[in-house]
């Protein structure tokens, strides 16, 4: 399911902007996202997990991680990045915001806009459904699927700057 355009909008032009600036990376490990643990955000529901098949699980977030031992949640392949237009996208992002925690970020939503080429004037808006804890202060390292990881998405040190801006409250319900 993916964010609603018209209600993002709406709260887009209700709430105040605080912007600063930040780095982004890309990856795609399939693990099971950390916001996808209950209780890890104020948000009414973790983030949806798939199984290894990609089929939703319903498990209120309480299966382990595909990536340890014996666990069966993976990341669910259409939490991949999509566009609205040729200047806007929505998209999934693992996240560290300087002066904040993990409960405040987890399936908060941020508009970035690039400020470096080639992605220079675009927009991108995320929701933190990962943490990184080995992440620099505000980073955000976009979910991207990449099946010709050269051919399609570029050399992997393209590390675009950007100004990002709060845009949601983390109250808000957490999607797939």
């Amino acid at each position: 399911m993916h964010l609603q355009a018209a209600a993002l909008l709406a709260v887009l032009s209700a709430v105040a902007l605080a912007q600063t600036t930040g780095k982004t990376t890309r990856y795609w490990d399939c693990c099971k996202p950390s916001c996808a643990w209950p209780g890890k955000s104020t948000s009414s529901s973790p983030v949806k997990t798939c199984d290894k098949n990609d089929s939703p699980l319903n498990d209120g977030g309480n299966t382990k991680s595909g990536c340890d031992s014996g666990g069966g949640a993976f990341m669910c392949s259409n939490q991949s990045p999509w566009a609205v237009s040729d200047t806007l996208a929505y998209g999934w992002a693992a996240v560290n915001i300087a002066g904040s925690n993990e409960a405040a970020w987890c399936c908060a939503c941020y508009e970035l806009t690039f400020t470096s080429a080639p992605l220079q004037g675009k927009k991108m808006i995320v929701q933190a459904t990962n943490t990184g804890g080995d992440l620099g202060n505000n980073h955000f390292d976009l979910a991207v699927r990449c099946l010709f990881l050269l051919l399609r998405c570029g050399p992997p040190s393209l590390s675009p700057t950007i100004t990002i801006s709060s845009v949601i409250p983390t109250t808000s319900t957490a999607v797939y």
